[in-house]
């Protein structure tokens, strides 16, 4: 069965958009990682490079199998941010310079294309049958997390994600709040059966408005969600977006353009295959996939750190009534709600200047008093 799948990147449902200029030949070779600087069990880092830059892509055994991370920054001795991309199935790696190069003056970027995924799925494709889940990438995420600090000396890191990884975050933030000084999360998704209905509910509401006769009849051939159709999701994405972007200020076309690094065909070809099966996976084949189950009020609504969330007003992903419905259960140690004008589920301008908002003046403070 041929399934239509969104490959519009970059996309915030994608939260893999945007990345550092790495040196791959010999990764994408796989044949070598000689040239690469991550290890397996690094040595903390020395005394007298304590501020050095820091830029390292490679293979890291995580969760039983090897695994893409990518490190970056000015100076290493900056905090620590693990962002977590979306999709799932779409890593950042490929377009995250343009979005992060500012960011790295004041912090070290962590980067891992997850399990079934870009990179880690062309080093390490899944057996045939094999189901991904939100349990085992949660568990990859702590890995990498725990990882991360070792190599660099941290006691902890920032944790960052949207849209998929908002869900995937919230799981991470959950399990292991020790690992992290925060847990900031945009384009927030909270409970599937509300986040779908919404989402289709205000886009037929916006086709009917306008008298949209094309997307009114791709909207009523679906009917209302739950759907069993794979398709489905795609269709209704590809909707939202045209909306959305009428409504939005855009995306700067450099966040757009793909890392020479991660052109070759090689690369292109593993990062098609792994969104193919993650989307798969996350709808599932008739409606039974990992987003159906998401629930993050079945997580309880204790939070042993503080949690940020960010969302464009003009969301029709994550809209904000959904978002905002969660987020006013939670208790934490600190929290605060953001909603952007201009600003839908994809990443802009006004998105990134908020989360680095976010992080300077709520996130930073903490690190300062000592976590």
């Amino acid at each position: 069965m041929a399934v239509e799948i969104d490959r519009v990147r970059p996309v915030f449902c994608v939260w893999g958009v945007m990345s550092k200029s790495l040196v791959l030949a010999a990764a994408l070779a796989l044949a070598s990682l000689s040239s690469l600087a991550l290890a397996a069990e690094p040595a903390a880092p020395a005394a007298a490079s304590a501020h050095a830059a820091i830029h390292e892509d490679g293979f890291v055994r995580i969760g039983g199998i090897e695994q893409w991370v990518t490190i970056h920054g000015d100076d290493r001795s900056k905090p620590v941010i693990l962002m977590v991309h979306g999709g799932p199935g779409n890593p950042m790696t490929p377009y995250a310079h343009p979005y992060f190069q500012a960011w790295e003056k004041d912090f070290v970027i962590v980067q891992w294309d997850q399990r079934g995924a870009g990179m880690t799925y062309g080093r390490s494709p899944p057996a045939e049958g094999e189901h991904l889940s939100v349990e085992r990438l949660r568990d990859d995420g702590i890995e990498v997390a725990a990882y991360a600090a070792k190599h660099l000396g941290k006691p902890k890191l920032i944790l960052m994600g949207g849209s998929w990884s908002s869900i995937l975050g919230t799981h991470m933030a959950k399990a292991r709040p020790d690992l992290f000084y925060a847990y900031v999360g945009s384009s927030h998704l909270a409970r599937s059966a509300d986040n779908l209905k919404a989402s289709y509910d205000k886009t037929m509401a916006l086709a009917r408005a306008g008298a949209d006769q094309d997307a009114i009849g791709k909207l009523e051939a679906l009917g209302p969600p739950p759907w069993t159709n794979p398709r489905a999701f795609g269709i209704v994405r590809r909707i939202t977006r045209k909306y959305e972007g009428a409504r939005t200020d855009p995306a700067p076309a450099a966040w757009m353009e793909l890392d020479p690094a991660y052109a070759t065909e090689k690369a292109q070809a593993d990062y098609t295959a792994g969104e193919d099966y993650s989307y798969i996976e996350f709808v599932g084949m008739h409606g039974e996939g990992m987003y159906s189950k998401t629930d993050l009020y079945a997580l309880g609504p204790q939070f042993k750190l503080p949690v940020y969330v960010i969302l464009g007003e003009q969301d029709l992903v994550s809209t904000p009534e959904v978002a905002r419905a969660w987020f006013d259960t939670i208790q934490a140690p600190d929290k605060a709600f953001v909603l952007l004008p201009r600003t839908g589920h994809d990443p802009n301008p006004p998105m990134a200047a908020a989360q680095l908002e976010i992080l300077k003046t709520r996130v930073m403070p903490l690190i300062a008093k000592g976590g």
